[in-house]
């Protein structure tokens, strides 16, 4: 695929993404971004669907945002992996949803590590998603940031929480030095990472390929 069929592509993609079946989460994401001027926030795939979302998938987002204008789980390997991931369970992409730890982004800049606040600042769209996803009761999160914030989130006293007896997982970035290591120690990690959403894809009836 040539670079200009890529952007075409992605173009195309963004073009959709007031459609119904992610309407309501990506305006959410202009919303925030209007709340901080000369950010970007990416925005979900639509691909996904709020309606029968079952899982978040929560990205710790340290890096820049994806040239796509989507929410991607890292670089390139990242979203690999987590495509290989997903077609081994045969976790169909309506039934998650990707969110980032901390929505916003400077163009062209990498976040780099989050302070605490910036977590913090997370929390409050993590619980409107949630409010848009009537379905989802599982939270894997995906590396150290997401990990803490999963951590906020579970001490927050917001009955939306403990009506769906919502469960995180926390498991490994899917990029960076978080899969540093040899072949075998990298399919470790994946390894854990199939059983978490193995796991998460029981909890919330959602049958695993065979």
């Amino acid at each position: 695929m040539t670079a200009l069929a890529t952007e075409s592509f992605h173009e195309q993609l963004l073009k959709r993404r007031y459609e119904p079946n992610v309407a309501a989460v990506n305006e959410l994401c202009d919303t925030l971004q209007s709340a901080k001027p000369g950010t970007q926030v990416p925005y979900v795939d639509p691909a996904h669907d709020v309606d029968e979302c079952r899982i978040i998938s929560l990205f710790s987002n340290i890096g820049a945002a994806s040239p796509t204008g989507f929410i991607m789980p890292g670089d390139d390997d990242a979203a690999t992996r987590m495509l290989g991931l997903q077609w081994k369970l045969g976790l169909r992409p309506e039934y998650i949803m990707p969110w980032n730890v901390h929505p916003w982004h400077t163009p062209g800049e990498p976040n780099g590590k989050f302070t605490p606040d910036q977590i913090q600042a997370g929390l409050k769209p993590l619980l409107k998603v949630l409010a848009l996803v009537p379905r989802a009761s599982v939270i894997v999160a995906h590396g150290t940031e997401a990990n803490r914030l999963a951590g906020l989130l579970l001490k927050t006293e917001v009955p939306l929480l403990w009506r769906r007896g919502l469960k995180t997982y926390k498991v490994r970035s899917l990029s960076g030095r978080s899969f540093a290591g040899s072949p075998e120690r990298q399919k470790q990690y994946l390894d854990e990472m199939h059983l978490a959403y193995a796991d998460a894809m029981a909890r919330t009836g959602l049958q695993k390929s065979s």
